[in-house]
């Protein structure tokens, strides 16, 4: 319906006052039921190596170098970066929600009506003319009010998607720092394992050569020769496929550095990579303000409460104000004569919804709905945070006991190879007892890298799963 301008006024007043009452009541993001410590945390650990810049964290220089190579030329952060800018503009697109509509409108028209119509004989009569013509220069005006809170909603929404596209970003950067290091560190464990495979097949390599002596002097037959010589193309056959897997994971490195495949500079061994002293946890709740995916979390929690508001004001009644003011004459002549031909109006506009197939009340049932499993998944996600920092702590606490064992049985192998190598060189153990003792210490200084590196990733996905990474 079209009202005055007097009486608009009187309802304005009056939805005011109503909109003072929320049409939908925030669901705030429940509080995280996270426990007090992690499991197999230290106890009295409050500090947390999460706020350590990356770069504080990972000091290796040819490994820095990745990392900020993936950081600036990744191609997935450089989507996230305009995802940001994309929806920083929406944001303050969303401001301009409460400011009213204005349109510059300009027009001429022509009519010509039946000479037996009203209109007909009103312009032979009056105008002296068959045609009615019409010019028109107006500025155009209209304005929806805010009194359910509509527009305030989704401005709300606007502003935590775009915290969210920010988190998001702060997301891709971790999991990038987390795989460029866990690939820098097999790569230089599979270094570790070329150097081991390549002292093996010397060592096999003499072990050969005294049989063969023994061999042509009669005293072993041609199955020690053969069997030896086995022995040195397995471990001959390792060489290739580890430079094989070097290789690749050169190429994978520098994709992940956003540059061609090339051959990645390392300066470090596997058992001097450089770590902080004390790798401090923190305690959940210093988790759960650090993580990425904690924080989109919350901020979906805003965007489904937005949304909740957004479809429950479309319930209500909807007050928009029209107003328009310009110049118009019948006559092209007399068009720009002022004040003869200025002109003005306002109207205002009060729509309730009354049948719409149900879909509006759906609606809002419907977003009630998704917050509710919007809830649900903020839940779920700070019980996977804390549950992947345990598992950390756990494996970095595990694998440093495999490590330490693992080191002692290299030893000890090392220790017998060298025992059984002098005792066949005497003549007082056979060939198999050498070719064992080979194999068998081949294998433990493998293991021992592959545990090492690890121990190494352990300690990123812990840098990781406390929500450091971003910084």
């Amino acid at each position: 319906m079209n009202l005055s301008m007097n009486k608009v006024l009187p309802y304005l007043l009056a939805l005011s006052i109503i909109s003072a009452c929320k049409v939908s009541k925030d669901l705030h993001a429940p509080l995280a039921e996270a426990p007090a410590h992690f499991r197999n945390a230290a106890a009295g650990d409050t500090n947390s190596i999460a706020t350590l810049a990356w770069n504080a964290f990972f000091t290796e220089p040819g490994l820095q170098s990745l990392i900020d190579s993936a950081i600036n030329k990744n191609f997935n952060m450089q989507i996230a970066l305009n995802n940001i800018e994309a929806a920083n503009l929406l944001y303050r697109q969303a401001k301009w929600n409460y400011i009213p509509d204005v349109r510059l409108q300009l027009g001429a028209g022509s009519n010509r009506p039946s000479d037996n119509s009203l209109n007909g004989i009103s312009a032979s009569q009056f105008l002296g003319t068959t045609h009615i013509e019409d010019f028109t220069a107006a500025v155009g005006l209209s304005w929806e009010a805010d009194i359910w809170g509509k527009i305030r909603n989704q401005k709300k929404s606007a502003l935590a998607l775009y915290l969210q596209t920010s988190e998001a970003r702060k997301l891709i950067q971790t999991s990038l720092v987390s795989n460029v290091a866990k690939g820098f560190y097999n790569l230089i464990m599979l270094d570790e394992q070329l150097t081991v495979a390549r002292r093996n097949l010397l060592l096999n390599d003499s072990t050969l050569t005294i049989i063969k002596l023994q061999f042509e002097s009669g005293q072993v037959s041609s199955l020690a020769v053969e069997q030896a010589s086995a022995q040195k193309l397995a471990a001959g056959q390792l060489i290739p496929m580890l430079e094989q897997n070097i290789v690749l994971q050169e190429n994978a490195l520098s994709i992940l550095a956003g540059t061609f495949p090339n051959r990645v500079a390392r300066t470090v061994d596997l058992e001097s990579v450089p770590f902080p002293e004390q790798l401090s946890s923190g305690v959940p709740p210093l988790m759960l303000t650090l993580r990425p995916d904690v924080r989109m979390a919350e901020l979906a929690l805003d965007i489904a409460n937005a949304k909740v508001g957004i479809s429950k004001a479309s319930l209500y009644p909807a007050l928009s104000i029209s107003a328009s003011s310009g110049i118009n004459s019948f006559k092209a002549s007399n068009w720009f004569m002022i004040p003869a031909s200025l002109f003005g109006q306002a109207a205002g506009n009060l729509v309730q919804p009354l049948l719409y197939k149900k879909q509006l009340r759906t609606q809002y049932k419907v977003s009630q709905i998704e917050r509710e499993k919007t809830v649900l998944q903020f839940r779920q996600t700070v019980l996977n945070a804390v549950g992947e920092v345990s598992d950390a702590l756990v494996k970095t606490e595990k694998l440093s006991e495999q490590h330490a064992i693992a080191a002692q049985r290299v030893q000890t192998l090392q220790k017998a190879t060298k025992n059984a190598r002098l005792l066949f060189e005497s003549g007082m153990a056979n060939y198999l007892e050498i070719i064992s003792a080979q194999s068998n210490v081949l294998q433990s200084e493998l293991d021992i890298a592959a545990i090492r590196r690890d121990q190494l990733n352990a300690t990123v996905d812990l840098y990781r799963s406390l929500g450091g990474g971003w910084k």
